[in-house]
């Protein structure tokens, strides 16, 4: 695979509980932050909902039975360039990808669409037909990556807060 005409070795692995750790402190704040820009949740409160989201989904931390938080890594040197969380929905042969993200300082170097190529290519064996997500809606480097990659968009989501 070529990221910005340069041939690139992307690798998915499962995270090893030791990373669990890490990835839990990006993802609070990340979540966090999101919460606060679509929502107009107090910083307090949206740093309870993330933590709370991540917990609820994780309790005991990276097990064997739940090797769907992944690290993506560059090829032969195995440098950690971003996480990925996926859930497969096997009663619709679905995948839904609950988290994308691609370190700050690996950005803008098509990473990010070679990563989600080798999502493909790794679900193309477990006979899964779909990759579904939601994208906050400020998140336009975001919606341009996925529709870079050929998604669609299938829907919006909008709430409204009650005072």
């Amino acid at each position: 695979m070529r990221a910005k005409g340069v041939k690139v070795e992307i690798r998915l692995r499962p995270m090893i509980a030791s990373e669990f750790s890490a990835y839990q402190g990006y993802f609070v704040q990340d979540y966090a932050q999101e919460i606060m820009d679509n929502y107009g949740h107090s910083n307090l409160v949206a740093i309870k909902m993330a933590k709370a989201a991540i917990e609820a989904s994780f309790p005991e931390g990276i097990t064997e039975e739940n090797e769907e938080l992944l690290c993506i890594e560059l090829g032969e040197s195995n440098q950690l360039v971003g996480y990925l969380w996926r859930m497969i929905n096997p009663e619709d042969n679905s995948c839904f990808i609950s988290d994308f993200y691609i370190l700050p300082e690996q950005r803008s170097k098509g990473l990010g669409k070679l990563a989600l190529k080798a999502l493909e290519d790794a679900l193309k064996p477990l006979e899964i037909g779909q990759i579904k997500l939601r994208v906050a809606y400020q998140n336009k480097r975001a919606a341009d990556l996925y529709q870079a990659a050929g998604y669609t968009i299938t829907g919006i989501n909008m709430s409204k807060l009650l005072n």
